[in-house]
């Protein structure tokens, strides 16, 4: 392992290099601030030699003597030409928009939702003008007009929202924070409502096997989220939001310019939900209590001519719910029979930081170092059983950047770190009351990128860990975009991925049942079971085209899971939820077309397809996935009406429909309690509408659910809670009905 560790940290010491030149392009605007244009096209004039802007608007690009006119181009701004005559000094120009228009029109040209031609994975990044087109309090909420993501109930009592993507559980995402992962282990349940919306400054999607800069335990894909920078973000923002649920939220950004180089900001998340509501008389709340506190102190450190970029990030959140029985009285009735309720109470911390050192004399390489520490704790009870976990963590990452020969060829390595230590307490029947163990993990990576910009982009990497309890273990990734004529993204990729399943954490629904829970192995490491071990193969094609003189496009992708372990989770005995090492086969299959059109000026049509084939093979045989639709159909549409007068108007409109879903085997239950085979069908709508006053006011407006669709009685044997057919996990669609919302949003730049 220390052979392999050196191996690859000296490789990057042996490769040679070309000259090259680097530098930022910008957005004009009126205060000269350096507003960085993701994606933008940079290629010398008469070659092919090109390259496009990351994220911050950053580049490098290969040159040689000849190469004398840049070219600079984006979508909806003029397109401008450079001389350079000095190539070891950065570039730093600012593109001007084509037209006149104000800065709230300038912003709405740029697409909410953008996929590259050029990038060998198959990655469409969200902005925040995505975000904006419903009231996505928090990231679990920051999906609805996403289809790549699913978004339901995990259960019909503690209101939790998770994501599905190629038809798999959030656990097998790996799920980061600018490139750290964070929703793992303790915080899988909940972890997605604790992250607001309004901090979110985009969202990278990335479906099928991800980096291995990133760790070994992605499976289905990863998305990452980008915050709002201290530097780019306003002075001051405020968000307020009420629904008529009786929910209420604010949101307030206060940040400051310390000096030329440091900027901080404060982040203040609270919102509160004390409404009673059980529109369907089963005596149980239809969504949950709920009070939130969430601050985050970041600071940001930026220094052009050294090239060094820090980021410091301080959080802190206290999360506290209350579900159950309408009569329910945590003070009086809290683990007795009397009422059955449940309290959820959270407290986590966070440290994090992150350096990057670019070197200005040789602009092609980088070192960047990440690091985060996170404390959770979770006390929580549900009707008579209780679940307590505590959750200490570390991460650490090293990345070295540089290239072989020119800048088509590009590579990464470096060396991570991983520690969990995790405390969990139960007293639930049939169940240990202490679970305890500590994982580690040292890990060592490589990746190479090719990028010959007009025809063909792959990524091969490799990784090799040593873990504590799963031993020492190699994961490769790989991923290829080929690009067969113009507009057109040809995509394959494949890669492994491995995992401990926390099956407490992960599964905190099996709480609110009368289930009794099992697990059927003993001699695995963590639970007594097995790792879970996936691969992951994925083909998509990507085509942009004119359509009665509008910009189209249209996606086609497949990928298939195939498990080589997994941790079974068996709800096929209504009396029982199983845990047990798969023997046999389970895959998981998912394709999708989705189809993006600008119809007529300002107005833009998605709509998309889904197919889902999971199966698995449980003890009683080999069976579909329960509450997971064949077939799924979505319609997002977006119209914009811009007057320089009377300010904006932006309306929203997003179509849901979701085929029969097969309900667990309710067969062993008296006939009172059982269930269909197949949910029904199951059709939801949501709508908003933006009034911009001003580019420091704006208004909005909106529904959810307004067909108000609802699951008749989502809790099985909600009349006797304590009784032996008491399930709250058999959700397929909304519980509760229309909810209609309203808020504001002032900023001060």
């Amino acid at each position: 392992m220390k052979t392999i560790l050196y191996i690859l940290l000296m490789l990057p010491v042996l490769l040679f290099s070309q000259e090259k030149i680097s530098g930022m392009i910008m957005e004009a605007n009126d205060k000269n601030e350096h507003m960085g244009l993701p994606g933008a096209n940079l290629y010398w004039l008469g070659t092919t030699v090109g390259t496009v802007t990351n994220i911050d608007g950053i580049f490098e690009l290969s040159y040689k003597k000849e190469y004398k006119k840049l070219i600079i181009s984006y979508v909806g701004f003029k397109t401008d030409t450079l001389t350079i005559s000095n190539p070891s000094k950065m570039v730093h120009h600012s593109l001007k928009p084509t037209s006149e228009l104000d800065e709230v029109t300038v912003t709405s040209r740029k697409q909410a939702t953008s996929k590259s031609y050029l990038q060998s994975q198959n990655t469409m990044t969200v902005s925040s003008d995505e975000l904006l087109k419903a009231a996505c309090c928090n990231l679990a909420e920051s999906f609805e007009t996403n289809p790549s993501i699913d978004v339901n109930f995990a259960d019909a009592v503690t209101g939790t929202k998770q994501i599905k993507m190629l038809g798999l559980n959030s656990p097998y995402i790996l799920i980061a924070t600018e490139n750290i992962p964070s929703i793992r282990g303790a915080s899988q349940a909940f972890g997605l409502s604790f992250i607001p919306g309004t901090w979110v400054e985009s969202i990278q999607i990335t479906k099928g096997a991800g980096s291995v800069v990133n760790g070994y335990e992605s499976i289905a894909g990863q998305i990452n989220t980008e915050l709002v920078k201290p530097a780019m973000d306003n002075k001051l923002f405020v968000n307020l939001y009420g629904a008529s649920s009786e929910r209420l939220e604010l949101n307030t950004h206060i940040n400051t310019k310390l000096s030329e180089k440091w900027h901080t900001g404060l982040y203040i998340h609270g919102n509160t939900h004390n409404g009673e509501h059980d529109v369907n008389n089963d005596g149980f709340l239809d969504m949950p209590k709920f009070n939130q506190i969430n601050l985050m102190n970041r600071w940001q450190y930026t220094n052009s001519e050294k090239g060094v970029l820090i980021f410091i990030n301080l959080k802190f959140l206290n999360d506290e719910k209350q579900s159950g029985e309408l009569d329910f009285n945590p003070k009086t009735d809290k683990l007795t029979t009397n009422y059955w309720g449940s309290e959820i109470d959270t407290k986590r911390y966070e440290v994090s930081a992150k350096l990057g050192y670019v070197n200005p004399e040789v602009p092609w390489q980088s070192i960047s170092f990440q690091t985060a520490f996170s404390s959770h704790a979770q006390d929580s009870y549900f009707g008579l059983s209780q679940y307590n976990i505590t959750q200490n963590s570390l991460y650490t990452n090293a990345i070295y950047n540089s290239i072989i020969s020119d800048s088509r060829h590009k590579i990464k390595t470096g060396i991570s770190y991983t520690y969990d230590h995790y405390d969990e307490f139960l007293n639930a029947p049939n169940l240990g009351t202490n679970y305890e163990r500590t994982e580690t993990s040292v890990g060592a990576f490589f990746e190479y990128n090719y990028d010959n910009l007009d025809k063909l982009n792959l990524t091969a990497g490799i990784r090799i860990d040593e873990h504590n309890l799963l031993g020492t273990f190699v994961t490769p990734r790989f991923h290829m975009r080929y690009t067969p004529w113009g507009k057109s993204a040809l995509r394959a990729s494949f890669g492994r991925g491995k995992r401990s399943a926390n099956i407490f954490a992960e599964n905190q629904n099996i709480f609110s049942t009368s289930r009794i829970i099992n697990i059927l192995n003993t001699t695995g490491n963590i639970y007594g079971l097995d790792p879970e071990i996936a691969w992951n193969y994925g083909v998509s094609y990507l085509q942009g085209f004119n359509l009665f003189n509008k910009k189209a496009d249209i996606t086609f992708d497949f990928y298939k899971t195939d498990f080589k372990n997994q941790v079974v989770v068996d709800y096929e005995n209504p009396q029982e939820v199983n845990f047990y090492n798969l023997d046999g086969k389970s895959y998981a299959n998912s394709f999708q077309v989705e189809m993006n059109y600008n119809v007529f000026e300002h107005f833009d049509l998605r709509t998309a397809y889904k197919y889902y084939d999971i199966q698995t093979q449980y003890n009683s045989g080999k069976l579909s996935k329960p509450l997971i639709p064949t077939h799924r159909f979505f319609v997002n549409a977006s119209y914009e009406i811009n007057s320089k007068n009377n300010g904006q108007w932006k309306f929203d409109t997003t179509f849901n429909w979701l085929g029969k879903q097969r309900f667990p085997s309710t067969t062993g239950n008296p006939s009172a309690f059982q269930l269909p085979e197949e949910t029904p069908t199951v059709a939801t709508l949501n709508a908003q509408v933006t009034k911009v006053f001003s580019e420091k006011f704006e208004v909005y407006l909106g529904g959810e659910n307004i067909t108000n669709v609802r699951q008749n009685n989502p809790i099985l044997g909600a009349d006797d809670p304590f009784g032996s057919n008491f399930d709250t996990t058999f959700v397929y669609g909304p519980i509760y009905g229309s909810m209609y919302y309203a808020g504001l949003r002032f900023k001060i730049k």
